[in-house]
């Protein structure tokens, strides 16, 4: 964990086990924690329900966390890190040769997939606009680390592209979906699949300008 973050941020406020006993039952947590809050909310959770849900006793959850918002924190890391593992998995040798209505579309599809599969993340994100502190730390790393990935993907799909431009380009696409992926999180199903076409329609019509096909 914590592998997408720079080495200035501040040290995260649980504890990694080391072994593959202790690692199991901390995966245990953070999986109990997720399911929780996805069903009841954050608020409504205690520290005493995500470890009867785990199957493991108060004390065991304290061991590698001082406070439910520890978990919380720890929860939003794992999420964050297996986005960006999804994000290096879809940029392959085949993605180049997509058209890029193709790309955009596969890659939106891909990450809403993933946040189909996983409840908790919305929980997750919905509860982060109301305790950002950490969160935001968390959401800028990850957003710096894909754009410096997109940016890479850039040069290999548009050579004559300066740096300093493919970099801005990927900054404007990052962080266009990434607010957009947060307000389809805030409403109803129908709500979230327009955003998401939408999405697509904005990012296609801005990408093409420089990547025509």
């Amino acid at each position: 964990m914590a592998e997408i973050f720079d080495q200035d941020r501040q040290a995260p406020r649980w504890r990694l086990p080391k072994q593959d006993r202790s690692r199991e039952r901390f995966d245990r947590i953070l999986d109990a924690a997720a399911a929780l809050f996805a069903e009841v909310g954050y608020d409504a959770v205690t520290a005493d329900e995500i470890a009867a849900r785990a199957d493991t006793s108060v004390g065991g959850l304290y061991r590698f966390f001082p406070d439910k918002l520890a978990v919380f924190h720890a929860l939003a890391d794992r999420y964050f890190n297996q986005l960006q593992k999804l994000f290096v998995a879809l940029h392959t040798e085949e993605t180049l040769q997509l058209p890029l209505e193709d790309y955009i579309n596969h890659m939106i599809d891909t990450f809403d997939q993933f946040v189909v599969a996983n409840p908790g993340y919305r929980a997750v994100f919905a509860q982060s606009r109301l305790i950002p502190t950490e969160i935001l730390s968390m959401d800028t790393s990850f957003n710096q680390a894909t754009v410096h990935r997109l940016a890479d993907f850039f040069a290999v799909r548009n050579p004559l592209l300066e740096p300093d431009q493919r970099n801005l380009i990927a900054v404007v696409s990052v962080e266009v979906g990434s607010v957009l992926d947060l307000l389809s999180l805030t409403r109803d199903l129908r709500f979230r699949q327009q955003i998401l076409i939408e999405t697509k329609k904005l990012l296609i019509a801005y990408l093409k300008q420089y990547f025509p096909d």
